[in-house]
């Protein structure tokens, strides 16, 4: 009897890269993780060493091949790639190596080279063309500084050998061993290069960061046939068919296939994002625009999102800064020992502010300490934190496509939490349905590259599963008392908003 075939994911994550396996149902069948060191040199300032991501990606890869049998080995019939996204590399055509670090999402050392931009007078036309803002978050000023401060990545642009890539872009070079140097049109939408609308490279912001056109990956659809995994890695063979940036692969892992499904996933950082269908919805409150994913024509499903950049780093920072918590699930445990935060109100803005403040000089706070003020509080306190930056986006997303977003869709580590969620269901009022598997992003890209493949008919046939197994969290605050607990928020959040002036 012939093995069910198998999907492989590929999720190359801040932290870690993970490999995974998923039948046709999107069932985890099985999953092997590496770890991945994030690299502080300056304050505001994160990078990594590209080849590490690109090893243990392989390194993951490796320990899940050896949990399947011969037999589930044989079935695994298609590969997707989701990733971490905005993240920049720039490599040499010739011999593939790094022209400088990896400059990650958080990274916010181009805060001048955004700021001139925005003194040029070019982010009306940049944010209609891509939906983005001109913040450091995106991938356009990471290239010109790497240009600018990288003799390496210089001299091989002016030698024609230079290729840029967000993550996807880098693995998928390495996996193909050169052969394919793209961009799926999720990620590239996240670089402040594509026009939103046409689904294109923007030539003339090439030319303000100084990137000539050769060296932009082709921009492809998120479903396709992407090449085979070369001989000599693990999973030699298997055609790589779906790309997509990890936050619209979880909206997808999530099935919130219909217009107004929201998912919000808590990793490094927290992500909404809202389903728009075919509209590209703009926001005036600091959400983004942004595509969500293409069929294999490259038709596009759009989303609205809100990005946070410290949801995880929170709990990383009471384990490793603070030594409150030994391991990041101590967090629930002290925090559930105390009934409340005991008035503890604490921002999570270590790197900056995302949406809707879009200020990289913004940093956290921790405000209402008293003498009675227990580690429990503080726990309770960086949940909430989390919670209430999120019901924030919420807030602004349900303005902006003019209804309630009714349920909220939650995924990522942070989601084991149940203080963590049964505060964001209190700061938003909404129902938090929590599934039985956090790995929505891996999940998400097995699908799609299953679609590709004929193994899936259809991803809506599996919208009746998602409630199987799930828990709801009720809010139990009522308006008043989540008024107040909002007014207080907003006002420590100006403060960490004014903190260097």
């Amino acid at each position: 009897m012939a093995h069910q075939p198998l999907l492989l994911a590929l999720d190359q994550g801040t932290s870690s890269s993970r490999a995974a396996v998923f039948n046709s149902e999107g069932q985890l069948i099985a999953s092997c993780s590496a770890p991945l060191t994030i690299e502080y040199p300056e304050d505001g300032w994160v990078q990594q060493n590209p080849i590490s991501i690109w090893d243990s990606q392989r390194q993951a890869m490796t320990g899940l091949e050896k949990q399947l049998t011969p037999e589930q080995l044989k079935a695994v019939v298609t590969c997707g790639i989701t990733n971490q996204r905005e993240t920049t590399i720039l490599w040499r055509r010739s011999n593939s190596k790094p022209c400088g670090p990896a400059l990650v999402w958080q990274d916010g050392r181009t805060t001048k080279i955004c700021s001139q931009w925005k003194s040029d007078g070019l982010e009306q036309e940049w944010t209609h063309r891509t939906g983005l803002l001109l913040d450091p978050y995106f991938s356009a000023s990471k290239i010109q500084w790497l240009l600018m401060h990288c003799p390496e990545a210089a001299e091989a642009l002016s030698q024609n050998d230079l290729c840029f890539g967000t993550v996807e872009s880098w693995l998928l070079w390495h996996l193909t061993a050169g052969k394919c140097h793209y961009s799926d049109m999720s990620n590239a939408s996240r670089t402040l290069l594509m026009d939103l609308e046409t689904r294109e490279w923007v030539e003339p912001f090439c030319d303000v960061i100084g990137l000539r056109k050769e060296c932009l990956p082709e921009l492809v659809p998120c479903r396709g046939n992407f090449g085979n995994i070369q001989t000599g890695l693990p999973f030699q063979g298997v055609p790589v068919q779906a790309l997509l940036g990890d936050q619209q692969a979880a909206t997808l892992g999530q099935l919130c296939l219909e217009k107004g499904e929201a998912k919000c996933t808590y990793g490094t950082g927290a992500f909404l994002v809202v389903n728009t269908g075919n509209d590209i919805h703009r926001s005036s409150d600091g959400l983004l625009s942004t595509l969500g994913w293409t069929d294999a024509k490259g038709t596009p499903t759009y989303c609205l999102e809100g990005s946070l950049f410290n949801a995880g780093t929170v709990v990383q920072w009471l384990r490793d800064g603070l030594q409150i918590i030994d391991k990041a699930d101590q967090v629930n445990v002290i925090a559930e020992e105390e009934e409340d935060s005991g008035g503890v109100i604490f921002v999570p803005a270590f790197t900056g502010w995302g949406t809707p403040h879009w200020d990289p000089s913004a940093r956290g706070l921790i405000i209402g300490l008293t003498r009675d003020t227990r580690k429990g509080h503080i726990a309770k306190a960086a949940l909430e934190g989390i919670a209430l930056s999120v019901a924030t986006l919420v807030e602004l997303a349900e303005t902006s496509i003019g209804h309630e977003l009714g349920e909220l869709a939650v995924d990522g580590g942070a989601a084991a939490s149940n203080s963590l969620l049964q505060a964001q269901a209190n700061s938003t009022g909404l129902q938090v349905r929590r599934p039985v598997n956090l790995e929505s992003t891996a999940r998400g890209i097995a699908l799609l590259a299953g679609v590709q493949a004929g193994i899936i008919n259809d991803l809506k046939d599996l919208v009746s599963q998602r409630r199987i197994g799930a828990e709801i969290f009720t809010p139990t605050l009522d308006l008043l008392a989540r008024q107040k607990w909002r007014s207080n928020w907003d006002e420590a959040v100006k403060r960490s908003l004014k903190w260097h002036e």
